[in-house]
């Protein structure tokens, strides 16, 4: 029994809470599985992440979706349409809820859940992702909870009255403060009794305490006053209005007016980046006031380490958006950096006032300026803050503390934990499923590929061996036709090239490694193919894992240069089928075969040098008379080239391939 996470999107780099949160859970033996509708919106990661032993799955690319919706309204799916609660969705709360969209999302991943044996469905943010989790409820009978946090409920998902619906359907909703226990408890009145604060905490264990501050200690730091050194302050956050970074830069302003030194670097990315810097450079501060742009977490995590004053000075915008509780004040403290900010939403329940800090009202500048001057005059306040800070942050923030609430809330929610000794037991059995590497589909190389699939599927489930379908990249200007659409919800995708890239970057001494064994070789795959296949070997490596393969199978050259990388990740077998023209060059591949166990290919000098575990390819169409019977085949799905005794012939050598005696370094991953 296990635990599933629904997202809107994940990673995103300034929600590291959910990232803590999951961490924690792993670590108190949960097996969680991770789903995302959207992948990340920049390559950006936060080291972090790497550390979760679960994989991040996605949501097909909306046209593979609304195939699914199509099967599941002709009675071709398991599952039943939702239709009823669609329609009254969209009569109700209108188009903008987009209800037949969060409807396609909720049908994947209820079948997603559903075959990865999870109990209950918890979802940050009472948004996308929480209206989504009520359609896979509909759907699957899964029930879900909900942490919400502010902006999610108060502006994104634009109705109380579906916020109301989404959690009577609830299993139970968090509130990550008192603040938004209340505001949730008076639009939600019928619910309040299943609606609990629940803190967000962090892992103490990544802010070392830190004792030697002698050089915090620095006096009034006006120019000729021969200060120990500059003042550093920092401001973390998304460059939008409730951030407050212009009434920052004002105070900046007023402070450089005043005579003292300082720098104040403010550290993000967002759309008012251009309007923030054309303001430092009218107030001439751009010697002192930096945008530094978006950090890594751990980038973020050294610059607090290093820096005298944290401030976050939110407002509320003119949308009514704003900050509630910022894990951003909940770092800095743990650093033991004094905090000034503002008395809004949530944050007056981490910073105490004029004991771990200072806050003042939202939008009040100068009062903002009185509290940095004050802090910047003295340096053991700044230091009696700080240590402040850090104690509370021990005492009611660390992220094992915080967790135990919500771990109370699943137990009485009757969600049972998958431990992790249960979970070694079941990676324990031997690796025995076959992928089929795609490269690119619909590809008009692969004209039997959906009969070669239904052979393999049928020969399959009288072996017990799975059959994992892997297309890298969806070919989405080609239009699908009725033998494609037959096969697409049988056929696992990979993400975006967002997440391909965000997970190359990851990885760079893996990558650099890959990268220099190519260079050694005598015969070489293009630049651009390898480094496209590369990527597609890293994200798959995690998927090939838990799906329990064994073996390897690449159904182009193209995708045997990604199939030969996870050989040496994964030490899988690989075999391949060369296409009659392949895109790489004749000796890449005769240096390629003989890493394989075996394959298919229709280029009979090729064949000459291989064993007897190659086999004449009868799928693909070299001769104008062969090109004529593949487009037969295609057009009438008739397979009229080689039928049931080769498709027999070739499963069982994929069968003898995939089953080995040998540990395979899938349970025990390099």
């Amino acid at each position: 029994m296990r635990l599933g996470y629904l997202y809107s999107r994940y990673p995103v780099i300034s929600q590291t809470f959910c990232d803590a949160e999951m961490l924690a859970l792993e670590r108190l033996g949960f097996a969680l599985v991770i789903g995302s509708i959207y992948a990340p919106l920049t390559s950006l990661r936060h080291e972090h992440i790497s550390r979760l032993r679960s994989s991040v799955h996605y949501a097909p690319p909306q046209q593979i979706l609304k195939i699914w919706e199509k099967n599941a309204k002709t009675g071709q799916a398991t599952s039943k349409w939702p239709s009823e609660l669609v329609a009254r969705h969209e009569r109700k709360y209108g188009p903008g809820v987009k209800a037949g969209q969060r409807a396609r999302n909720a049908f994947y991943f209820a079948d997603f859940f559903a075959g990865s044996d999870v109990d209950h469905v918890h979802v940050h943010f009472a948004n996308r992702a929480a209206h989504t989790a009520l359609f896979l409820k509909e759907i699957s009978g899964i029930p879900f909870s909900i942490t919400a946090h502010g902006q999610d409920f108060m502006k994104d998902l634009g109705s109380d009255d579906l916020l109301r619906e989404i959690c009577a359907a609830a299993e139970f909703v968090a509130a990550e403060t008192d603040y938004s226990l209340e505001l949730l408890r008076q639009r939600c009145p019928d619910s309040a009794a299943k609606i609990y604060r629940v803190y967000n905490g962090i892992d103490l264990a990544r802010f070392p305490a830190r004792h030697d501050e002698t050089t915090r200690l620095a006096g009034p730091s006006r120019t000729g006053l021969a200060p120990y050194h500059v003042p550093r302050i920092i401001s973390v956050g998304r460059l939008v209005a409730f951030k407050g970074f212009e009434h920052l830069i004002d105070a900046c302003a007023e402070l450089a007016r005043r005579g003292f030194d300082f720098v104040c670097d403010i550290i993000g990315d967002g759309p008012l980046r251009d309007t923030l810097q054309t303001k430092i450079d009218i107030l001439n501060l751009s010697s002192r006031v930096y945008l530094s742009g978006s950090l890594s977490q751990q980038a973020v995590l050294e610059k607090l380490q290093a820096v005298d004053i944290f401030v976050l000075a939110s407002v509320t915008d003119a949308q009514g958006a704003s900050d509630v509780f910022p894990t951003v004040i909940l770092e800095a403290m743990a650093s033991a950096r004094p905090v000034v900010s503002t008395r809004l939403a949530g944050i007056s329940e981490l910073v105490e006032d004029r004991q771990t800090g200072v806050l003042v009202s939202p939008g009040d500048t100068s009062a903002l300026t009185q509290a940095l001057e004050q802090l910047l005059r003295d340096g053991e306040l700044r230091l009696r803050y700080g240590r402040a800070g850090r104690d509370r942050i021990e005492q009611h923030f660390r992220i094992e503390d915080t967790v135990v609430p919500l771990l109370k809330l699943f137990e009485r929610a009757s969600v049972a934990v998958a431990k992790l000794d249960s979970r070694r037991a079941s990676h324990s059995k031997a690796a025995t499923g076959i992928a089929y590497l795609i490269d690119q589909w619909p590809d008009e190389g692969l004209p039997l590929l959906q009969r070669e699939l239904q052979e393999l599927k049928r020969a399959s489930r009288s072996r017990g061996i799975p059959i994992v379908p892997v297309v890298c990249e969806l070919n989405s200007g080609t239009r699908l036709d009725h033998a494609m659409e037959e096969i697409a919800p049988s056929l696992e995708f990979l993400p975006d090239a967002m997440v391909l890239e965000a997970e190359w970057r990851a990885n760079p001494t893996l990558g650099q490694k890959l990268e220099e064994e190519r260079a050694q070789q005598s015969t070489r795959a293009p630049s651009g193919i390898f480094l496209r296949q590369a990527r597609f070997a890293l994200v798959l490596r995690r998927l090939l894992r838990e799906k329990k393969v064994s073996h390897v199978h690449a159904t182009s050259s193209r995708a045997l240069v990604c199939a030969l990388i996870l050989k040496k990740l994964l030490d899988v077998t690989v075999s391949v089928t060369i296409e009659a023209r392949p895109e790489l060059a004749r000796d890449w591949i005769q240096n390629a075969l003989p890493q394989c166990v075996g394959g298919r290919m229709t280029d009979r000098k090729l064949l000459d040098q291989c064993g007897r575990s190659f086999l004449v390819d009868k799928t693909t169409f070299r001769s104008a008379s062969r090109k004529a019977l593949g487009l037969i085949s295609q057009k009438t799905r008739i397979d009229l080239t080689a039928g049931q005794p080769f498709w027999q012939q070739w499963a069982e050598l994929l069968f003898r391939w995939s089953d080995s005696d040998r540990k395979s370094t899938i349970e025990n991953p390099k």
